[in-house]
Order: C-alpha cells, then sequence, then structure tokens
C-alpha cells in the first residue's frame, strides 16, 4: 500500500512488528510522529544507494556521525560494532541470487538495531529480506528486534548451505565420471571456476563465523534468553559451511590433479611407443642407407641371392633388437 510511495523516499519497506509474528506497513510520512507500545517494534529497510535515504539518515534518524559514516560507507567487511545505550551496527554478507548475478559477487546488508528500532540498508535486493516479508505476512515472521536480526541471518546462512551443497553435487559427479571412465575428460575451465567460487565464497564468509560467535558470547539486555544458543548453532552451522567449501576446493584440485596425472601418463605411453619404434628403425634406416651408397657399386649387386643376403641382414638385426628389448624390459 505504502511501498510506492516509501520508494520515492528511497525506503524499501516500513514495518512496526506487532510482537505476534506479524507486523503493519506505515508510510514514510508517519515515522516522525510513530509512537511504539512496549511490544511493538519497528523495521526500516533502505535502498543505500537512493540520495534521500543519505539525507534522512543523517538528518532524521537519530544516529550519531560516526554511525551514518559506517553505514554510508562504500566498501566495509562483515563485522559487530558495540554502541553507546545498548545499540550495535552489524554488518552481515550473503551470497547472491539475483538474475544474472554470480553467487560469490556478495550482497550484503548493514543494520544499526536497538531494543525497538531496526534500520537496515541494502545496496542489491536481498532474497532473505523477501522471505522475511512473507513469514510476517503469514503471521509466523519475528516477534521482537532480536528475533528479527536472528531471523535475517538464518536466512542469508540458509542460502548458502544451498550453494554449498550444489558445488559438492558437482564434483561428486566429477569424480563419479572419472572412475567410470577412463576416457572422460572434464572441463577445466569450469572446475577452475567452481574452485575459485569456492575460494572466493570461502573468503568473504570467514569473518561473519566469528560475528556470531560474538553475539553468542556477548548478550544485549534487549535479546530474548535463548538467542545465544542460536547465534551459537548459526556459528556451528557456517562453520560447517566453510568446512565444506574447503573440501571441495580440495576436491576440484584432486579431480584437475587426477585428470593432469592421466594425461601425462598417456603422453608418456605414447612417446615410449614412439621411442621403441625409432629404436627399431633407426638402425635399419642406417644400414639400408649404408648399403645403397653407389660407389663402386652396392655390395653384393652382382650376386643373384644379394637382396635376399641384406633381406636376412636387416631381419637378423630388428631380431637381435627385440631380444635386447625384452632381455632390458624395455618391451
Amino acid at each position: 500500500m505504502f511501498e510506492e510511495e516509501n520508494a520515492q523516499w528511497g525506503l524499501v519497506h516500513a514495518l512496526v512488528l506487532d510482537g505476534k509474528g506479524g507486523a503493519q506497513s506505515i508510510a514514510r510520512t508517519e515515522l516522525d510522529d510513530l509512537v511504539l507500545q512496549p511490544e511493538q517494534s519497528l523495521w526500516l529497510h533502505w535502498d543505500r544507494s537512493h540520495p534521500q535515504t543519505r539525507t534522512w539518515l543523517r538528518q532524521d534518524s537519530g544516529l550519531n556521525e560516526f554511525a551514518c559514516d559506517l553505514l554510508l560507507e562504500e566498501n566495509t567487511r562483515p563485522r559487530l560494532l558495540p554502541l553507546p545505550d545498548a545499540q550495535m551496527l552489524l554488518f552481515l554478507r550473503g551470497v547472491n541470487l539475483n538474475p544474472g548475478a554470480e553467487p560469490e559477487d556478495m550482497v550484503s546488508v548493514r543494520i544499526f538495531a536497538q531494543a525497538q528500532r531496526v534500520i537496515s540498508l541494502r545496496l542489491r535486493p536481498l532474497r532473505a529480506t523477501d522471505e522475511l516479508l512473507q513469514q510476517l505476512d503469514q503471521g509466523r515472521g519475528p516477534k521482537t528486534a532480536s528475533e528479527l536480526l536472528l531471523t535475517l541471518a538464518q536466512l542469508l546462512t540458509e542460502k548458502v548451505q544451498a550453494l554449498v551443497s550444489d558445488l559438492s553435487e558437482v564434483v561428486d559427479d566429477e569424480e563419479e565420471k572419472l572412475e567410470s571412465d577412463e576416457r572422460y575428460t572434464p572441463e577445466h575451465g569450469s572446475l577452475q571456476q567452481m574452485r575459485r567460487r569456492a575460494a572466493g565464497l570461502r573468503r568473504f564468509l570467514a569473518p561473519q563465523r566469528e560475528i556470531y560467535a560474538q553475539l553468542a558470547r556477548n548478550k544485549w539486555p534487549w535479546f530474548a534468553a535463548d538467542d545465544a544458543d542460536y547465534w551459537n548453532e548459526l556459528h556451528n552451522s557456517l562453520t560447517r559451511y566453510l568446512e565444506e567449501l574447503e573440501l571441495t576446493r580440495e576436491r576440484v584440485a584432486l579431480v584437475l590433479e587426477s585428470e593432469d596425472r592421466r594425461l601425462s601418463e598417456r603422453m608418456n605411453k605414447t612417446m615410449y611407443r614412439f621411442g621403441i619404434i625409432t629404436c627399431i628403425f633407426l638402425p635399419m634406416s642406417f644400414l639400408t642407407g649404408l648399403l645403397g651408397i653407389n660407389v663402386g657399386g652396392i655390395p653384393g649387386a652382382d650376386n643373384p641371392y644379394g637382396f635376399l643376403y641384406a633381406s636376412l641382414l636387416v631381419l637378423t638385426l630388428a631380431l637381435g633388437q627385440w631380444w635386447l628389448f625384452r632381455r632390458l624390459r624395455w618391451a
């Protein structure tokens, strides 16, 4: 109802959580006079690239200049920064599932949170916030500000799980094909891209694991009693996904190494065969070339059995080479 009007101000969503799992959308113009009930919480989700977002954040949000500078910073990494009066800044990352985008091209959400208010900023659309809105529409969404943070982090982490599972399945298929078909040649380009993707995801998500650990250890006054357990479980889940990403990198490297070894073995066998053939025919070529020198006539040219003797000589040389190769175990 208010989305089109709010979009003009850079406000993607403005919701008042009712404390029962649902939420009510409000207009941007209602923010100044809004009074929250004790069970209610306010969630404002802004488009960071919109100029009106910057104006509201610096002039009307009530945040100090330091917090605004961090929220509007161009480049940042996952972090958790405690602020006075039981407030916090929380920067999280997730995989990019927008159409035409690479998953390792991460999306981020920057959050200011306090007891009854959550302000989040995004640059690109987030699947996690869309699913969060669906939960609120169905009346089974977060009830408080602390639960809103936890649910958003859970949804972001679940997207990592799906991508890690997909990468692992692709590596499984490549390993099975290599084992079942000796002639199968994997696509090196796609495997290298998969390896880079796993490395990039691990690099960008590793700092977020420590953030979950900090949230599990440091309890804010407005957190629910069991929030620490959920943050700890998120920490364990993300740790497992990071380990799987590292394992995927190693497995891809083993697949590439196995294929390189097979190619090397094939090349060695081919060169070995060429070497054997060369060793057999090189002496014969030398001998036939020597007999073909036309200096004072070819030896045995006047003998009717000269050609036969020459053929027997070449055959004897070939048999001698074959016996020597067998004795030396070269063939």
